[in-house]
């Protein structure tokens, strides 16, 4: 069983930043971020390799960045330019053996972004 502790969320001002952290049990390819928002729906942010390359989603690319440190086993989500629609609980992900259907959650962290 993979644990995962995400930290970071809070209150922030719209076009401040915020950097969440997650921290695994393990190094796991990949790692990654989801939200669930609003809409009720969870939304895919974006994801990281060991090797370090990354996809974002179109709504956060050039806003957010994500990072790793493998040696602490702990992912990073920067968040910039935040927009009140970016309001929701940010939950990490890893895939274990690079499948979805061996994908652990952590408990998630909440982002409120106010006017």
């Amino acid at each position: 069983q993979v644990q995962l502790v995400e930290s970071g969320g809070g209150l922030v001002q719209a076009g401040g930043s915020l950097r969440l952290s997650c921290a695994a049990s393990e190094v796991i390819n990949p790692m990654g971020w989801y939200r669930h928002g609003s809409s009720g729906f969870r939304e895919f942010v974006g994801r990281i390799t060991t090797d370090g390359d990354t996809i974002y989603a179109d709504r956060v690319k050039g806003r957010f960045t994500i990072s790793r440190d493998n040696a602490r086993s702990e992912m990073y989500l920067q968040m910039t330019d935040l927009k009140i629609e970016d309001t929701a609980v940010y939950l990490c992900y890893v895939d274990r053996g690079n499948s979805p259907a061996y994908r652990y959650w952590g408990q998630g962290t909440q982002v409120t972004v106010s006017s």
